[in-house]
């Protein structure tokens, strides 16, 4: 079975006409037309089988990206598409990253530090999730299914789950016919039901009102009983 590709397919903004492959160091000076990589080491779950062709899995593609140095908007893309299609994990992404990391092998810090707000679907809530870290607030779930029954209610982008908060980040267009808004108000009417107080931010929120999301969201999550660490260690004699 021949080198696996580079598996970047599909992953963010890669570009879906380009070929690149990873062969063994051993394997150095093999002629190509295609962009050729080399490594010292390939796990046996590193690779995997796609459509008949042996590529790199997500994980490993994105461990590859970072080492190759491509922008940061790149490889953020990649990872959150990753963990949107069920390739990877940010879990899995780190103790993968720990296995491989070692001398010379650049890359590790850049992911190191990409990875902290990772989990979200998209940008914008990556940038949630940057703006919770910032602000001290307690570290959501992401991308929970709520369930009644056998009957799915709906999946959330982020819940707060000992104070029963949710919060839902919307994009800069939302939803907007009638049928959309009314879908929204059942959904939103059916959390509650389950327990859940469900808030809204947007685009213009996360991305140009920062300070308005941390001080509302902490005063909500204060009142739900969630003590800030700042007042617990002023607390202490």
């Amino acid at each position: 079975m021949g080198p696996p590709p580079h598996g970047a397919r599909g992953l963010g903004r890669a570009d879906p006409d380009a070929v690149e492959f990873t062969v063994p160091h051993l394997a150095r000076g093999v002629r190509s037309p295609f962009r050729v990589h080399t490594t010292a080491y390939l796990g046996r779950t590193d690779a995997i089988n796609l459509n008949g062709f042996r590529v790199t899995s997500a994980t490993r593609t994105i461990i590859d990206l970072a080492r190759l140095r491509v922008p940061d908007h790149e490889l953020t893309g990649a990872i959150d598409t990753a963990v949107r299609r069920g390739l990877s994990s940010p879990s899995v992404i780190i103790e993968r990253l720990d296995a491989l990391r070692g001398p010379g092998r650049w890359g590790s810090r850049r992911l190191d530090t990409l990875l902290v707000d990772s989990g979200g679907h998209t940008e914008l809530e990556r940038r949630f999730l940057r703006l919770v870290r910032r602000a001290e607030l307690p570290r959501p779930r992401t991308q929970v299914v709520h369930r009644a029954g056998t009957r799915t209610v709906a999946r959330v982008d982020f819940l707060f789950e000992p104070y029963d908060l949710v919060v839902e980040v919307s994009g800069q267009h939302g939803h907007s016919s009638p049928s959309e808004r009314a879908r929204d108000a059942q959904r939103r009417n059916e959390l509650q039901e389950l327990g859940r107080t469900v808030y809204e931010y947007t685009w213009h929120h996360v991305t140009g009102a920062e300070a308005y999301v941390a001080r509302t969201f902490t005063d909500r999550l204060t009142a739900a009983g969630w003590a800030p660490r700042r007042a617990l260690r002023s607390a202490d004699p």
